[in-house]
């Protein structure tokens, strides 16, 4: 098998190293770059984030990264945002009080979770549909979550014959959406990168379909 280019994109957020390290545990081509031809030519874009939804909304505009994500998906390229990089996906993020519109590429809300304690921090179970690619072999493994907030509801509606989204989901304090399956755009809330053998088995599941 051909190795797969990675690029893990460098925009100002943290905990990138740990994501290099997993990807290229897994076999993959990996380079840590912001430049925008690199991340547009790799077979692969994995789009971490930690801390604030507008912060990272921010940090990504600065770069155009939202105009980089459309392009890569107008082309059937392949993207993976994790964590807040799962956030920003949706069309808006509410966290201590501010309100920010996020890139726009799912509709829905990102908002604190109704749970008496928070952040969700430690490993949980999630339930996948049975059209997952991602969690195909570790449907029932634990993966590690460090959140307060996340979608909580599924907004998407397509219309045959676009396929319909596989989307897993996760309990703290309530259902919330644990990961996604959207065509070339894949997100956890979960770290893979942190999540063990079933972090590993999940990149390797997502590079197979690069």
């Amino acid at each position: 098998m051909t190795q797969k280019s990675v690029v893990v994109f460098d925009y100002g957020s943290g905990n990138v190293h740990s994501a290099v390290k997993a990807l290229e545990k897994v076999g993959a081509s990996v380079e840590l770059t912001g430049d925008r031809r690199r991340a547009a030519d790799a077979d692969g874009l994995f789009v971490p984030g930690v801390g604030a939804f507008s912060a990272v909304i921010a940090a990504l505009e600065s770069v155009r990264g939202g105009d980089l994500i459309d392009r890569r998906l107008a082309g059937g390229r392949p993207v993976m945002g994790v964590c807040v990089g799962m956030q920003v996906l949706f069309a808006r993020g509410i966290e201590r009080g501010i309100d920010r519109e996020g890139l726009g590429e799912w509709p829905g809300t990102v908002a604190e979770l109704k749970a008496d304690v928070l952040p969700h921090m430690g490993w949980n179970t999630v339930r996948a549909p049975e059209s997952s690619r991602l969690f195909a072999g570790i449907a029932d493994e634990r993966f590690y979550f460090v959140h307060s907030n996340a979608a909580q509801q599924w907004e998407l509606e397509v219309q045959p014959p676009l396929p319909a989204a596989s989307v897993t989901w996760a309990d703290h304090g309530g259902e919330f959406i644990a990961a996604v399956e959207n065509g070339p755009l894949s997100a956890t809330q979960f770290h893979p990168e942190k999540s063990g053998d079933a972090g590993m088995h999940l990149l390797e599941n997502w590079l197979a379909t690069l």
